[in-house]
């Protein structure tokens, strides 16, 4: 559908297509690099924020630890070893990683190759956007909703928690793109936030009543919401579709291959984030192929 949005800013359509891909995955690139902060600092600074307020409940003076400053800025990054700080050059996206050969500067001790792996997967997502939808709106929106569903996967698989702080902004912002139509009409994300709550809240009723225990958390209603935000009612079919496929399909082989424990929770958000991925480049195609209005 035609967008309502005003053209795209001429300084920014580059002539030459191959330069436009090429900026977007650097960007990318950087974006990843701080999506690794989010990953690791978010989870820990809500901990923090918790235990604040149990002392406050307590009436208890706040530590040391409390008063110290922490969030996505501050403190700079160090190594959890021998806690060097890491300089400018060490902290280019997948570069450092590879010219530090996975190590740090000064102790030695590995460095994980998910950080390089959040940066290309970073960069990579951005790249495709462009490509998929031109230099566009669509495209600069799509990355921000690639960018945060990638940051939601792996805080998901490390704490199985969708923080508030990333969910509800990403629906709030999937209702405001969609009121000049950049992906679906405002009826239909409206609607698709609503269904997208509610049928994730009846399935979690509905298995906590038969079960006796809960199947999801809350977490993952308001994930499914903001993708219908994003894309509209009519592409929650298939996400909820391919999340239970590839859920499906990943659990079972973790159980087969590697004897993980099925009575081991294991988060379902990451897998809403690869269904929505697939949605959000492929969603109309297959709404179309289902038969249903889009």
């Amino acid at each position: 559908m035609p967008s309502l949005l005003p053209d795209f800013p001429s300084w920014l359509l580059l002539n030459d297509p191959v330069s436009v891909l090429i900026i977007a995955v650097i960007v990318g690139l950087c974006v990843g690099s701080f999506i690794n902060v989010v990953i690791h600092r978010l989870p820990r600074m809500l901990q923090r924020s918790w235990e604040q307020q149990c002392v406050e409940l307590r009436d208890e003076p706040p530590s040391e630890e409390a008063e110290t400053p922490y969030n996505l800025i501050v403190p700079r990054s160090t190594c959890p070893t021998c806690q060097h700080r890491i300089t400018a050059l060490e902290n280019i996206p997948v570069v450092s990683w590879l010219f530090l050969r996975g190590k740090c500067s000064q102790c030695g001790t590995r460095i994980s190759i998910r950080y390089p792996l959040v940066e290309l997967l970073g960069g990579l997502l951005a790249g495709l956007a462009f490509w998929f939808f031109g230099p566009s709106w669509q495209a600069l929106t799509a990355c921000i909703l690639l960018w945060t569903l990638l940051a939601l996967t792996f805080i998901d698989i490390d704490t199985q928690l969708l923080p508030d702080d990333l969910t509800l902004p990403l629906l709030w912002l999937g209702l405001f793109v969609n009121l000049f139509g950049v992906f679906t009409t405002l009826p239909h994300a409206v609607i698709g936030a609503m269904v997208g709550y509610l049928s994730l809240w009846l399935v979690y009723w509905a298995f906590k009543l038969l079960f006796r225990k809960e199947g999801m958390g809350y977490g993952d209603f308001k994930l499914l919401a903001a993708l219908g935000a994003w894309l509209g009612w009519p592409v929650l079919v298939p996400i909820i579709l391919l999340s239970s496929l590839v859920g499906a399909l990943v659990g079972g082989g973790l159980i087969l291959f590697r004897g993980r424990d099925h009575s081991v929770p294991m988060p379902f958000g990451p897998f809403l984030a690869i269904a929505g991925v697939i949605a959000l480049f492929f969603g109309s195609t297959i709404v179309h192929w289902l038969h249903l209005p889009y």
